[in-house]
């Protein structure tokens, strides 16, 4: 018997999982093609939304999004593998998914895709049988800019470059030079700001 509750349990996790998943998968598809309404059914109400960009409650982020989408500002997602830790009372989760973003722009009258990888890492809750971002705090690991013309010849404002942390300098650079205010204390590969963010998930989990 204790091998069936056992068998039970582990499939019961392991749809939970999945469930999350497609959370995480549908925020980027309805994000990234303007599907906006569809795009709050990925968000509890309390959301919030983290971003070198923008940082506030997912309402918010939808309407920038929209201001932006419609001025023909191109940021778009890829995703990769993911961890998904469930906490004991099944109802929270910590997910983890290795994602690109890339944004196209003009980088000193050049135009570039700058491409940023790293992880979405979601505060996740299940209310009222319904799993949900509560929130996502990116994780950005390195980037890189890359002129659409490999023949351009441009040179990067190094002083304003390197004024940058080092996991998303580049995308920085492309966002301040395209009129956005960035945060400069996001978490990276390494450093205090990510291992917070680790102690920040384990503390959600707990909490249950």
């Amino acid at each position: 018997m204790s091998t069936s509750i056992s068998t039970a349990s582990d499939l019961e996790q392991l749809l939970e999982k999945q469930r999350i998943r497609e959370v995480v998968e549908n925020w980027v598809v309805f994000r990234d093609s303007g599907k906006w309404e569809e795009f709050k059914s990925v968000w509890h109400s309390d959301g919030v939304m983290m971003a070198t960009w923008f940082q506030g409650h997912f309402e918010e982020f939808i309407k920038v999004s929209i201001e932006g989408w419609n001025k023909g500002v191109s940021i778009l997602h890829f995703l990769g593998g993911s961890s998904v830790e469930l906490s004991a009372s099944g109802t929270r989760a910590i997910s983890q998914t290795k994602m690109t973003i890339t944004q196209r722009g003009l980088v000193d009258g050049f135009e570039c895709d700058v491409v940023c990888t790293g992880r979405f890492f979601d505060f996740m809750e299940k209310r009222e049988g319904r799993w949900g971002v509560v929130l996502r705090q990116p994780i950005y690991e390195k980037d890189r800019i890359n002129p659409l013309d490999p023949s351009a010849n441009f040179k990067l404002d190094q002083d304003l470059l390197m004024s940058f942390p080092e996991g998303y300098r580049h995308l920085a650079y492309i966002q301040t030079k395209l009129g956005f205010k960035v945060k400069e204390d996001m978490p990276q590969l390494k450093g205090a700001a990510v291992e917070a963010l680790y102690q920040r998930g384990r503390d959600w989990l707990n909490h249950a």
